[in-house]
């Protein structure tokens, strides 16, 4: 692993709430255990500012530790955690018991993981208000939801959920999914960007090859200039530096819409 510090990018979401969301964050899902603890130890120490987890992850705990351990001073981290819809009715408790594993008084995000059935949306999304209110999450959104859904939460409620991950990769780019969102002032985030055979995709491999990138920095790097938040994982240092490391070079219109054109 090099010594030379990646050149992490600044770019940041602005929230509703007043909270900064980083573009750039740390993925956790599939991590576990002390795997974890290192990861996300070696995200830190490499200059992410922004971790992901989430209750059914199975690692808050362990996201916590390295966070704890890792010197690096709470307020300077953006902490994003989710709850299950089956957890309806019992989300606040399920909330207190993410902020005792991440060692923390709040999260800066708190997501719906995934739709619920019915009329459970909005009364997840109500207890999504109170606990923003009550300080326990600075910001509140969802993941997994479409736009009809995104649209009922709101209209129950009368508060726009600030962020909405969803699956998201040059294979999925549909221009029609991101102006929605920012019709509503909603802050698109992706995963998954370097899942579904992307790395290997010839086009972005010249392009990167040209650019003297990795693919993955082009993926990365593809997403924060669309604005859109991208959480790439790993268990590797080396890779968790170099996928950080995109703040030295751009792409340029046409490379974008090369890449946008890669939708299947």
């Amino acid at each position: 692993m090099t010594d030379i510090a990646p050149a992490l990018p600044a770019d940041a979401a602005p929230l509703p709430g007043g909270s900064s969301m980083p573009l750039l964050g740390f993925g956790t899902w599939q991590i576990t255990g002390e795997d974890a603890v290192r990861a996300t130890a070696a995200a830190l120490e490499a200059g992410y500012r922004h971790l992901d987890t989430a209750t059914v992850y199975g690692n808050e705990a362990e996201v916590g530790r390295a966070l704890a351990d890792s010197g690096v001073a709470r307020d300077h981290v953006f902490i994003t955690t989710k709850c299950p819809p089956n957890r309806a009715g019992r989300e606040r408790e399920t909330l207190e018991q993410s902020l005792e594993a991440l060692r923390t008084d709040h999260v800066d995000l708190w997501l719906i993981h995934w739709p619920g059935d019915g009329a459970v949306n909005s009364d997840i999304w109500r207890a999504f208000v109170e606990a923003r209110d009550a300080g326990l999450a600075r910001e509140i959104g969802v993941s997994n939801f479409d736009v009809a859904l995104l649209d009922e939460v709101t209209g129950a409620t009368d508060v726009v959920p600030a962020v909405n991950q969803i699956e998201w990769s040059p294979f999925l780019f549909d221009s029609a999914t991101l102006d929605a969102h920012r019709e509503r002032g909603i802050v698109l985030e992706g995963y998954s960007a370097l899942r579904g055979g992307t790395l290997d995709d010839p086009a972005i491999g010249a392009l990167a090859e040209r650019l003297g990138r990795t693919p993955a920095q082009v993926i990365i790097r593809w997403h924060l200039q669309h604005g859109v938040v991208v959480i790439p994982k790993s268990v590797h240092a080396d890779r968790i530096r170099s996928n950080a490391d995109v703040a030295g070079f751009s792409l340029s219109d046409g490379d974008m819409a090369a890449i946008d054109a890669l939708r299947r």
